[in-house]
């Protein structure tokens, strides 16, 4: 935890600061810890950052969530981090990685970062990737940090009017359509048919929909794997579908995976029907390991080669894959494919009966 006299130096930091924003990353999944951070930061009034690379951290529909939940820093949430004149990270996964999406190479304002990531070394850790410039940089536990900081700012000024940026709202709830799906439909159905199931997602995909799905308590979103990597999916699934059955039997475990890392792990599917570990997946096909389509553009773009080369042996088509039929093979049950958002709030509607009888499906 920090010392007495770093936090008199942060609190004096707020005290001065008009337009403070928090970057919530790697925090704890206590209901109480919640509570604190959501107190935090309205007694600061401070905006908050989230990112989907991680579990949920703080209520993305509420007013001092600033953007939509990140992958990578651009749009509305850079622009957040640009008006920002004092910055507190709560073991933000890459903080020197969203300064220079942010700032560039330019002046920053005062970052503070809390974080235990010295201790994952025997892991995963991020210490090989930027360094950022902070004026405080504390080994402490960001929930044990939030918890002082709130001793401590009883007397720290409200700077309510402030912050120009505008706040992200989610648009009313509104009844599937008849007609072709993109991911932005399907958060939309699943917000509308998973509202009463107390849902827990268990993993997203790289396009999510963010904006039109609001995550609103600690085990509304899991996150995600540490490395960006495909087929990871599944088995994460299976295990975090584990977890929730023998400690929140009350949550609907549903993950939401690509079709490109649903196929490279989809044998995970018989180890939950093996072990009867209730299940709800939901595959967003677009024919494509989509994620290495960007690094072929990408590439393709620096060495001066044809981009529309990106989909060769990228595409999953000609033949369809029937991907309902792998989940049949193993014993779920399988829906599916579903192209329209009439079919889509079916189908969910029969999963979740499903997955509550203590099935698996796909």
């Amino acid at each position: 935890m920090p010392a007495e006299h770093e936090l008199d130096a942060l609190v004096n930091l707020l005290s001065q600061a008009r337009k403070p924003l928090i970057l919530m990353g790697r925090v704890s999944r206590d209901p109480a810890d919640w509570g604190r951070r959501v107190a935090l930061a309205e007694r600061l009034q401070a905006k908050v950052l989230t990112d989907l690379r991680v579990g949920a951290a703080f209520p993305t529909d509420h007013p001092l969530h600033a953007a939509k939940p990140v992958l990578l820093f651009a749009g509305a949430g850079a622009e957040v981090l640009r008006e920002a004149d004092l910055v507190i990270s709560l073991d933000w996964i890459d903080v020197a990685g969203a300064i220079s999406a942010a700032w560039g190479k330019g002046a920053t304002p005062p970052i503070v970062h809390v974080s235990v990531d010295q201790h994952l070394h025997r892991g995963w850790s991020m210490d090989h990737q930027g360094l950022p410039k902070t004026v405080m940089h504390w080994l402490a536990d960001p929930d044990q940090t939030v918890a002082m900081l709130l001793a401590k700012t009883a007397s720290v000024p409200k700077h309510s009017t402030a912050w120009s940026a505008p706040v992200t709202g989610f648009e009313p709830l509104a009844a599937p359509q008849n007609v072709p799906l993109n991911v932005r439909d399907l958060a939309r159905c699943m917000r509308h048919e998973l509202q009463l199931s107390h849902p827990c997602l268990i993993r997203l995909p790289l396009g999510w929909s963010a904006e039109h799905y609001p995550i609103q308590d600690p085990l509304n979103y899991l996150g995600s794997d540490g490395g960006g990597t495909i087929g990871a999916g599944p088995g994460m699934a299976v295990g975090a579908a584990l977890a929730l059955r023998d400690h929140h039997p009350d949550r609907l475990p549903v993950a939401v995976l690509g079709d490109g890392d649903f196929m490279m792990g989809n044998q995970a599917i018989w180890t939950a029907v093996r072990y009867g570990i209730p299940l709800l997946v939901v595959v967003c096909n677009n024919r494509s390991f989509y994620n290495d389509e960007i690094h072929q553009e990408r590439v393709a773009m620096q060495r001066k080669r044809p981009v529309q080369n990106k989909r060769i042996g990228m595409h999953i088509g000609g033949p369809l894959i029937d991907l309902a039929a792998i989940g049949r093979a193993q014993g779920a049950h399988g829906i599916g494919p579903v192209t329209t958002g009439t079919a889509l709030a079916q189908a969910l509607q029969d999963g979740i009966a499903r997955v509550r009888q203590g099935q698996v499906v796909v």
